[in-house]
């Protein structure tokens, strides 16, 4: 049997791996092929890329529900500013909205899992009390 972290057998985990590769490639094709500038947003796209794992990762070790909650959020956060990543590349006309269509269907799927696991993880151990019950005279 392959050994596996926790981490490994989460299926968002999986998907930013997939998210990766795909940026990965989609990074060098943009460099190669762009008239404009696109070293800016190709090296934000990387350096925001890879903090999604990382903070998935470290976040499902994580023993605190509310450490797991902040690195998730924190995970979510940087998939999100892929997208908008991706949005530049487009504004910049380096790729058309159709070659960044994959990876936004990606960053989706990723952002709403985090979410859950934010959700999830962040209410754990608040007690909370019924609200009251309003009572009108004549009913």
């Amino acid at each position: 049997m392959k050994a596996q972290f926790d981490h490994e057998k989460l299926d968002v985990y999986q998907l930013e791996v997939n998210f990766v590769a795909w940026a990965t490639e989609l990074m060098v094709e943009v460099k190669q092929a762009a008239s404009v500038s696109v070293r800016e947003p190709c090296d934000h796209l990387d350096r925001a890329s890879l903090p999604i794992m990382f903070n998935t990762a470290e976040g499902n070790g994580e023993r605190q529900m509310r450490g797991r909650a902040k690195f998730f959020d924190d995970a979510r956060g940087s998939a999100t500013e892929c997208a908008a990543c991706l949005d530049a590349l487009v504004a910049k006309q380096a790729c058309s909205k159709e070659r960044v269509a994959e990876g936004k269907a990606l960053l989706v799927r990723i952002v709403s899992v985090l979410t859950k696991l934010v959700e999830r993880f962040s209410n754990v151990g608040q007690v909370r009390e019924d609200g009251p019950e309003y009572i009108v005279d004549g009913e």
